[in-house]
Parts: structure tokens; sequence; C-alpha cells
């Protein structure tokens, strides 16, 4: 069965809500015998029955008087009935999939509403791109709110991106139904210095009457940290310690608690409220970025609630930060966020509250997923060409591109090197002594320092930065990915240049992805056509692909968790240490271009 929304605004029900609350009309579907979780108050509220008429509530307490002819009662014996999930900050296109398989995957995790940033679809395809992924978010079971991209490129002057997005197109996107605000303002330094771009687009929102959203990656929690909320921003998600997220709210802003498949903060950032016994009701739980792995194996918020218990979250706590604090965040909580008269019946069946086990769920009075699988098809959702056409290198690779000149005569060379650190967004900006062979500075599997080179890919300049890494541990070959931080240039890392020659070109081929290559031969590949981000496979399939390409990360040394998301982020210069973008090397403290060699 094909599943179509059952979606009214309040506005058009209020009178059919009162009549059905007193019994005056039938109720479509009543709930009864349920263990309400009650985020207004934080309690669990014994045998009570949930009404419904038009996907929404109508009454909670006894619903007999509710029951008509028609009426589907469903009883709740055992059950917790718990607010549905609201992920208050998510990139779906880090899960690899578009909006449809992603919704088929999270929805039965009693995931069902999302406030996305879709700045990866946004830094390839522009307003376009945007525009398509709000469309395919109109008939699903899923919520799909959008905040619109504001920095794209993420830092100007320092990458070249598919497009650019500047004031007057934040200007007009406000005005798109579904969007709800400006997504996270990565140019932190840009709005401290009072740059009028970046706060053009912050004003076009606030006049607008939407919700600004923050990106403050700084380890400062003083007086830059003050300016940042006091130009407008509402919220942030880059809080990796105690002190960090405690600051963000005893400012009054939100702090988004994050765990997702690679960054895993919540252990540090939940202390603010165990330790501190703060009210938290301006944290929230978010997943930023998850893979599909975690997705089929954890699960999505569910799993994000469960971790945030097991560190010591009292559990009704943990539900607040994940359903009516996030929809007070964005202004949400008429409709969304608990089980209240006149808000969406978006209700999860729960059997084990501390575990967050789902055992069903319902989108707007509708009984959608069961036992961890949805019960609806979803309807399909075709990208254009345009959007499957998007690695346009200026010419192919070659071995000899990707060579580091020290000049000749040199036998040792202090250079630059981004040193990765697992589970974290951060880079670590160290100077290294290497040694020159033939004039040319080497990647070493001894060393632990390998190649990365980022092509621009979008048939602009063609232009291309070359730097070296280590964390990785590779003893040979080469990887590369089409998803790259922010603005999703081509990005290649490895010790031999042969092979990185070929993973560049592989993914040329086949329009974006991700890719394994040893001696010459692909060790896995995880096509992802649209936008060079996404599949439209079903999840499951795309799942073992990513398995395939975590098993090739481990035969070519890598021994980190998610690796091609921790590869991703090297060339995003908005967060320390140091990044390689197409145009160079990058201090991403000082926000100024460095050379490679510094002697």
């Amino acid at each position: 069965m094909l599943y179509s929304p059952n979606r009214r605004p309040l506005w058009e029900v209020t009178a059919d809500l009162a009549l059905a609350a007193q019994g005056k009309i039938p109720a479509d579907v009543v709930i009864k015998n349920g263990r309400l979780v009650n985020v207004h108050t934080a309690e669990i509220q014994e045998g009570l029955d949930v009404a419904i008429k038009h996907g929404r509530i109508a009454l909670v307490g006894r619903a007999d008087h509710t029951v008509g002819e028609h009426t589907l009662v469903l009883d709740a014996e055992g059950c917790y009935l718990v607010p549905g999930l609201l992920d208050g900050h998510i990139h779906v296109e880090s899960s690899m999939v578009t909006l449809t398989q992603f919704a088929r995957a999270v929805v039965p995790c009693g995931t069902t509403a999302i406030f996305m940033d879709p700045h990866e679809m946004a830094n390839v395809l522009g307003m376009e791109g945007i525009r398509l992924m709000m469309a395919e978010g109109e008939r699903l079971p899923l919520k799909v709110f959008t905040t619109m991209p504001s920095c794209v490129p993420a830092a100007p002057g320092f990458e070249d991106a598919g497009a650019r997005l500047g004031p007057a197109e934040i200007a007009e996107a406000m005005s798109w139904p579904g969007i709800i605000g400006l997504g996270e303002m990565m140019n932190f330094p840009g709005v401290l210095a009072g740059d009028p771009t970046v706060h053009g687009e912050i004003q076009a929102a606030l006049k607008a009457g939407k919700i600004v959203t923050g990106h403050y990656a700084s380890p400062e929690t003083g007086v830059g940290l003050c300016a940042y909320i006091a130009a407008g921003i509402a919220s942030c998600h880059e809080s990796t310690r105690r002190e960090d997220a405690l600051a963000r709210m005893r400012l009054g802003m939100y702090a988004k608690l994050r765990e997702g498949s690679a960054w895993q903060d919540v252990k540090a950032t939940v202390k603010s409220i165990t330790e501190s016994r703060i009210d938290s009701r301006l944290a929230i739980l978010v997943s930023d970025d998850t893979h599909p792995e975690t997705i089929l194996t954890r699960g999505h918020l569910n799993h994000v609630v469960r971790r945030a218990i097991r560190e010591g979250v009292d559990p009704l706590r943990a539900i607040q930060m994940a359903t009516i604090n996030t929809a007070q965040c964005f202004g949400m909580a008429r409709d969304l966020g608990s089980i209240a008269p006149g808000r969406c019946a978006d209700i999860l069946f729960v059997s084990d509250l501390a575990e967050m086990q789902v055992e069903r769920v319902m989108a707007d009075g509708v009984l959608v997923a069961e036992g961890g699988r949805m019960l609806y098809d979803l309807p399909p959702f075709e990208y254009p060409d345009r959007a499957r056409n998007t690695v346009r290198l200026k010419k192919r690779p070659s071995a000899a591109d990707f060579a580091i000149n020290a000049g000749p005569g040199v036998k040792k060379a202090l250079v630059r090197v981004m040193e990765v650190v697992e589970a974290k967004v951060t880079t670590l900006h160290r100077v290294v002594e290497v040694p020159v062979e033939n004039g040319e500075i080497r990647a070493s599997a001894e060393l632990d320092i390998a190649k990365v080179a980022c092509i621009e890919r979008h048939g602009g300049p063609g232009n291309m930065g070359l730097g070296l890494v280590r964390g990785f541990r590779l003893q040979g070959g080469a990887v590369a990915s089409t998803v790259a931080h922010d603005s999703h240039n081509l990005l290649v890392v490895g010790v031999d240049d042969a092979d990185m020659a070929l993973a560049a070109s592989t993914l040329a081929d086949c329009q974006g992805g991700m890719v394994a290559v040893r001696g010459g031969r692909i060790l896995a590949l995880l096509p992802l056509p649209i936008a060079g981000l996404m599949s439209d496979r079903p999840v499951e399939e795309v799942q073992r692909m990513v398995a395939d390409l975590d098993r090739a990360w481990k035969e070519l040394g890598c021994p980190l968790i998610s690796p091609f998301m921790t590869m991703a982020l090297l060339s995003l210069p908005v967060i320390p240490e140091l990044r390689v973008t197409n145009r160079g090397l990058v201090d991403a403290v000082n926000f100024r271009f460095v050379e490679l060699v510094v002697a």
C-alpha cells in the first residue's frame, strides 16, 4: 500500500477537534490503556487514553465517550506512549541515501520529524537542489522542515563550490513553505567581524520571523560566544565539552548535543546536565550526520536518547531533549513535541523506556511502522539528469598531478601535516620533518603520512590543493570521495600516486561516490550518483556497500571508526585547525592560506 499523508493544519480542524473531545462527533482513532509520557510535566501518567481526529489529538484522558461505530481502537497495554522524536539538526545527505530511503529507515526507529540543513546538496546544486529535497519530503510519513543553508560555500575565498548563495537568495527562500529558518551559520568569524554578507543573511531570516541556527566551532566561551549569540543566533551543535554546552545554555542558547556515526559528543556534553543539575530545557539531542550502518544496527534518534540515558540522564528528561525542547526551539510546540490536545498525533508505542525500544510508530494518527519495519510503501521520487551529472573535472588526474616538489638538493623538509583525531571533527596542525627523495616529498606508511588532494569538480576552475595527513595509518593504496564537506569537491587520500589517480578517475566515471583502490585494483566502490552525495537504492543495499568500503579501508591499514566521515571533513576550512581545499592549505584557526613546506 502506498503511503499518502493524512495531514491538515490546525486552523482547518479546530471545530472538529473541539467536538470530538466532547464526544459530539466520533474520534477517528482512540488509543487505550497507555502509560503516557508527559513531556510538559516530566511525569508518566498511567492508564490514559488518547482520542485522535483528522490526524491530531483531540483528548487525553478517558476517551470512551469519543468512540463511535467506525472509530479504530488500539490497545497500548504494556507500552509507554511517547511523542514522536524530532531531530533538531541533521544533514540527510550524510546518510548517503535520498530522503525517501532515509525516512524508510528512521521512521520505524521513532523519528517522526526532522529539521534538515541540506547545505551539502546546496553546495553542489544550489537553490535547485534544496527545492528538490524539499519536494521529495512532502509525501513522506516523516515531517521534513528545512533550514536554508547559510554558508554556500562555507568559506568564500578559500574554496570553490557548485553554487553561491547570499542574502538575496536567503531572503527569497524565507518565503518558501517548509523553510523553518536559517541553517547553521558556520562563518562565525564573519559574524564576529560584522561581515555585511553574513549579517545580511542573518537579518533576512530575522526579518522574516525565522530562527537562525548556529555553528560556533570555537572553544572560546566568553566574549566571542556572547557576540555570536547577540547576533540573533539561537542554537549551536558544536559543543564537544561539558563547558561548551553549559556556557551556551547559561547564555540562553539551545545547546544541541550531538551523537552521530563519527561525532560522538554526548558522553562529554551531557555532563553539563548530569553534573551541574541545571534546568535542561535548552538542551536538545541531535544526530547531525548518521551513516546507514548506524541507523540499521543502533537506530536513529532513539539511539541518541538511549546514549543520553546511559550517561545518567533521567529518561523523561532525555525524551524531553528530543521532543518538546526541539519543538520549542523551532517555534513548533503548538504542533509537535508532545502528546497533548491539538498536536499532531505522532506517537510512539515504547515497550522499554530506558532502552527506547520502539514497537509501533504513529504519524498523523496513522500506524506507519511496526516491529522495526514500515507498513507502507513510500512514493518514489525521481531526480532529474542535472542532479545526476555533477562530477565535471577540468582534466582527468594523472599520477604526476599528485607529486609534491621540495626543490633540488633538499634532503629533509619541515612540512605542515593535518592530524585526524578519531570521532572528532577537529584536526591538529602539526609541523613534521619528512625525508625528500629526488626532490619530492613522498607519502610514508612508516611515518603514517599520506597525501591528500582536493580537486574542484563542479565545472569551475579545475584547480587542486595538496597537503599531507596522518592518523589514517594507510599502508598502501588510496581512497577518494565526492563527499567532502562542505563544497564537496573530489577528495583523494593515499600513499601511492598512481592509485590516487585511479581513485579520482573512478569517481569521475560513476558520477560520484566513495572508492578504495590498491595496486591498480578497485577494492570497493560506493556509487552516489545524486549530486555525488546520495544513492536512491534501498538503505540496506547502501549499507552493504558501505560495509564493503569499511573493510577495504581496514585492508589498507586504517583502524578508525567511520574513516570516510573523518576523511570527508579534511576539506572543511571552518573547523580548526588545518584543512585543504581546492585552492590550497588553510590555517582554519587564523583563516589564511599557508604553504605546505615550512622550511
